[in-house]
């Protein structure tokens, strides 16, 4: 990093954003019924690779904010509205397809998918879920440049957001090994059901929230 970029950086302000970003990482939410679901179904390898697939959104969006495009999607409201519906209709069929496991009891045996098939599952539900979330968005279009000096400049926005994405992902990761832990309990036939119905309707919540609700 130049000297320029550190000289940008009000590093009070930098650990006060770190606080902030934390508590928003550590509140449930869409990202974590996608992981929790994918862990459940598919073990350690598709939470992980979901885990992924959220922070990769989250690069994304890093990105997006620090050329200006973040700004261009919110200020363009049909934009942003087919953004929040895609995101909560995405929501909404994850969670049905959880509620329909949840009624059938019929699981798949470990191992009975293959690695790559897990992978790309994971990582599209994780990257999906997020990138369609225009919480998410508002994030770092609105929220973060908050905690920058003025003039900072994009290198620095490009720190804080990936700071966020960082905390994110360590987060995620640390549920998912948790998760696994005690999948072995977890993924009793009664127990995975209820768990499924749970999960199922978060998520249905959660796109229903995203739907209704305005960032």
């Amino acid at each position: 990093m130049s000297a320029i970029t550190v000289n940008a950086v009000n590093w009070t302000a930098y650990a006060t954003y770190i606080v902030f970003a934390l508590a928003v990482v550590l509140i449930p939410g869409p990202d974590f019924a996608v992981v929790v679901g994918n862990t459940m179904s598919g073990g350690r390898s598709r939470g992980m690779w979901s885990a992924a697939g959220v922070a990769s959104s989250n690069a994304v969006q890093g990105i997006a904010a620090m050329l200006g495009l973040g700004a261009l999607v919110m200020r363009a409201q049909p934009v942003f509205d087919v953004m929040r519906w895609a995101g909560a209709v995405y929501l909404m069929y994850l969670g049905l397809r959880l509620l329909r496991a949840a009624w059938r009891g019929k699981y798949e045996l470990p191992g009975s998918v293959s690695v790559q098939h897990t992978a790309r599952r994971g990582w599209r539900q994780g990257f999906l879920s997020n990138i369609t979330n225009p919480k998410v968005l508002v994030f770092y279009v609105a929220v973060l440049p908050q905690f920058l000096t003025p003039g900072a400049g994009a290198l620095p926005l490009m720190l804080f957001a990936v700071s966020h994405a960082l905390l994110s992902l360590t987060y995620l990761l640390i549920l998912t090994a948790v998760m696994h832990r005690v999948r072995r309990i977890l993924a009793r036939r009664l127990v995975r059901r209820y768990l499924d119905a749970t999960t199922g309707i978060a998520m249905i919540g959660f796109g229903t929230r995203l739907a209704v609700e305005r960032p």
